[in-house]
């Protein structure tokens, strides 16, 4: 699975054109859930406003709103942003407080853009990797081999001990299978695979 980039942090605009105030922010999110809350709670901070556009990524799955805006004339150039500097798992907003002038459609597109084009200009990106997890059962005796291989392939490790060793083995998921492999082939195939699952956030 290919890896993606987001944002480290938050990033932020605030300009005025024709007397309409455009107040931009991008900022990782890792759900829609999560992208949806955070505009909720724009709506308590700014309680008076007009509009309260916003676009997301997530996993590549969009949602988007123009608020009331023109169809096309805020969500699509601030997606456009985003995926023209190829990012996921971030939500774009703009909190438009509107001056009684209009912008037309042409004015609205570049003002929208804008306003998130301009933060990500001096934005710090991060690479997103994909985790999963394990749950493996071994002989006492491979406890060692279980550990040095989970250092060799930077996965943490929980362990447990009852009749055997069992662990949760968490990481990169592109890591975790040639870990399982290289555990099989060198504990001569004495391990139980218990579990595998694919976390629906991932970790930078």
């Amino acid at each position: 699975m290919s890896h993606s980039i987001t944002l480290d942090n938050s990033v932020f605009s605030d300009f005025e054109i024709k007397k309409s105030r455009f107040i931009g922010r991008v900022e990782p999110i890792y759900s829609h859930a999560e992208g949806l809350a955070i505009v909720d709670s724009l709506w308590q901070q700014h309680p008076d406003v007009r509009h309260i556009c916003y676009a997301m990524l997530v996993n590549g799955q969009v949602r988007q709103s123009d608020d009331g805006e023109p169809s096309g004339t805020a969500a699509r150039p601030m997606l456009n942003v985003l995926q023209h500097k190829g990012l996921d798992n971030v939500l774009a907003t703009v909190v438009r407080y509107f001056g009684g002038i209009k912008l037309g459609a042409g004015g609205l597109v570049r003002a929208y853009s804008q306003a998130i084009s301009e933060p990500l200009n001096s934005a710090e990106l991060i690479e997103v990797r994909p985790q999963s997890s394990v749950v493996v059962r071994i002989d006492y005796e491979h406890e060692s081999l279980l550990r040095h291989l989970s250092d060799q392939y930077e996965l943490s490790l929980e362990i447990h001990y009852a009749e055997k060793v069992t662990a949760e083995v968490r990481g990169d998921m592109e890591q975790i299978q040639p870990f399982l492999e290289a555990l099989k082939n060198q504990s001569r195939g004495e391990l139980d695979i218990h579990e595998n699952s694919i976390d629906q956030d991932s970790n930078p």
